[in-house]
């Protein structure tokens, strides 16, 4: 009612009404008095609904490390995370890799970067909220998130299940999500990924193992893949021993594969056939014991992210053998096309691997009872470790404790 009406119905003044003591008076002024106060009750409730209505949250608060300009130095980042959608998962990151592709993001050698830059692609968490349409996972879950977040899903490599492929493939960090907001990776204190994009973890795993292979793993797993159930006891060579080299060992082993590791020293020979289990080692700057290894090998899994001359190599392989390259090097590599032709041999390329094959390297491994080499740090570590990573100073993943981190 308004405050006019009200003062009319009431037919006194206030100062009058207090001065008549009669029954009816008091009946005038307590009418008035309610309706004075409904109307400040009113313009009281209008107020606390436009000024103190708690704002819509744009995105929670998080903080990780990532790199400002091309020296690739990583310091303390405070951002926020997109918006939660309908199957989106909320993960608290537990345990993230350190991959050599992180080193050529920060600093800006192999896609453009775009800077602040939050690296990091081997993520595992915890499942701490879900989106109202994810069935797949529950909180607590232990879940873990590869090198991509998203893609079409309605091009042939995405109906394929090879959605690594699509054109419009969303990397985990240095990509642009579908709200136009960059992506960034997992050194950082928690993701929100569409479920589709989300690996479950299996309970024989621990989470700081499992971290290596949703990169290293999945890269050296998929080109080696199409060899399983064969039969056959293959030839493998496997060309560097580093992240991604000695999980191609162990994974081409459990295979059943007869592995020799190639090397450009001999200083991991040791390593490689006391500790990985490898049948044998070659030198690639010995002549001698390259050319007695010449058109011995089935298939090759270059995992050397570096320019190396390709050429030596092809002449280990078998007619009809495979030479993958899923090391990415900063500059061209370069082969003779003759030798491919005369002995009939294959130079392919293959780019990490499918949600598929990403949660079978993970069933794999604990199906096999294997284990990761690896080296814990803490974030305020990680300048330190990508550091030693470029001189091949690790045995043979860094694995970063984000949660046991002080990231601020």
């Amino acid at each position: 009612m308004p405050l006019k009406n009200c003062m009319q119905g009431c037919n006194h003044g206030p100062f009058h009404e207090y001065k008549t003591q009669t029954p009816q008076g008091l009946h005038h002024s307590f009418s008035f008095s309610f309706c004075l106060f409904f109307y400040l009750f009113t313009l009281f409730g209008v107020w606390c609904h436009l000024i103190l209505r708690p704002k819509k949250m744009e995105g929670r608060r998080v903080v990780g490390w990532a790199a400002r300009d091309a020296s690739g130095l990583l310091s303390p980042y405070s951002f926020t995370l997109r918006k939660t959608g309908p199957e989106d998962v909320v993960i608290k990151v537990l345990y993230c890799g350190m991959d050599h592709t992180d080193l050529h993001q920060m600093r800006n050698e192999v896609h453009s970067t775009n800077y602040p830059l939050v690296p990091g692609h081997e993520v595992v968490g915890e499942v701490v909220e879900l989106g109202s349409e994810v069935k797949k996972y529950r909180v607590g879950d232990m879940v873990g998130v590869g090198c991509i977040v998203g893609s079409c899903g309605r091009c042939l490599s995405c109906n394929s299940n090879i959605e690594q492929y699509c054109n419009n493939r969303i990397f985990t960090y240095n990509g642009i999500y579908k709200d136009g907001r960059p992506t960034q990776g997992g050194f950082c204190s928690a993701m929100i990924v569409h479920q589709k994009f989300v690996v479950r973890i299996p309970e024989k795993l621990s989470p700081e193992q499992a971290a290596p292979l949703l990169c290293a793993g999945v890269t050296a797993y998929s080109p080696l893949r199409q060899f399983m159930g064969s039969g056959k006891v293959l030839n493998a060579g496997i060309l560097g021993l580093g992240g991604v080299g000695h999980l191609g060992v162990k994974i081409a082993k459990a295979m059943g594969h007869h592995v020799t590791v190639i090397s450009s020293s001999d200083k991991k020979r040791e390593e490689a056939l006391q500790h990985l289990g490898a049948d044998a080692f070659l030198v690639s700057s010995n002549a001698a014991e390259m050319e007695e290894a010449a058109n011995n090998l089935d298939y090759i899994l270059d995992t050397v992210p570096a320019l190396h001359p390709l050429q030596s190599y092809l002449s280990l392989l078998k007619v009809d053998g495979k030479l993958f390259l899923v090391g990415v090097s900063p500059k061209p590599l370069q082969f003779d096309a003759t030798d491919l032709i005369l002995g009939k041999k294959n130079i392919t390329g293959s780019f990490i691997g499918s949600m598929e094959e990403t949660q079978e390297i993970l069933d794999f491994w604990a199906e096999k009872n294997l284990t990761s080499m690896i080296e814990i740090v803490k974030m305020d570590y990680v300048n330190k470790a990508f550091e030693r990573m470029e001189r091949s100073d690790v045995r043979y993943r860094f694995v970063v404790d984000v949660a046991g981190s002080n990231l601020e």
